[in-house]
């Protein structure tokens, strides 16, 4: 995907004002990606593609009954996908990290886009004790380890959201070993090597 490409797949999905707050904070990324390394240097040149639509075509798999229902973005990091999430989704979105300065990245975000439905948790996941409606993570740790740290936020009708690359079909496989649920993986629409996986009723075996 290109970035014009990845532009035009948010402007046919989302309204102007969702498409500039978007905007606004690709841009408070490569400005704080100066002061602590949030993004790689060399994804800057395809920010839309690489890190915007990236986070943002996760919207899709929450389904058409996703309003009002809660987001918990694990390892939260440079805001992707939570800042994203929260951009394009009306109910709250938790994102929990644990570097502070990162952390407070996260919440300056927040804040200067105007985003009241985030909340930050500077803390390991381990230590949340909120449940949510739906459940994601990007780059954190395989599925295993993810299902040990963070079941306890949800419940068996929660919806995990995981984007994934190439190793994707492989830790389902590895998960399933451990963990029942039912699971399946989907292409992203940014990388042909890039997969998202679905993860609903997930709970240990």
């Amino acid at each position: 995907m290109t970035e014009d490409e990845a532009r035009s797949w948010v402007r046919e999905r989302f309204d102007v004002s969702r498409e500039t707050l978007l905007a606004k904070f690709a841009d408070l990324l490569v400005r704080e990606n100066a002061h602590q390394n949030l993004i790689s240097r060399s994804t800057i040149p395809a920010i839309w593609s690489r890190h915007i639509v990236d986070s943002a075509q996760l919207v899709e798999w929450a389904g058409d009954d996703a309003a009002g229902k809660s987001w918990l973005d694990i390892g939260s990091g440079a805001g992707l996908p939570g800042i994203v999430l929260a951009i394009l989704h009306d109910g709250p979105v938790l994102l929990v990290e644990p570097r502070k300065k990162r952390a407070a990245f996260l919440e300056q975000a927040a804040a200067g886009l105007g985003l009241s439905n985030v909340t930050v948790h500077a803390c390991k996941i381990e230590q949340v004790k909120t449940h949510a409606d739906m459940l994601t993570a990007r780059a954190v740790a395989n599925l295993s380890t993810l299902f040990e740290k963070a079941t306890h936020c949800s419940d068996k009708n929660a919806l995990w959201v995981l984007p994934k690359g190439r190793s994707a079909q492989s830790e389902v496989a590895e998960a399933r070993q451990s963990w029942q649920g039912v699971f399946h993986v989907e292409q992203s629409i940014t990388d042909p090597e890039s997969h998202i996986v679905i993860a609903r009723e997930v709970r240990p075996k």
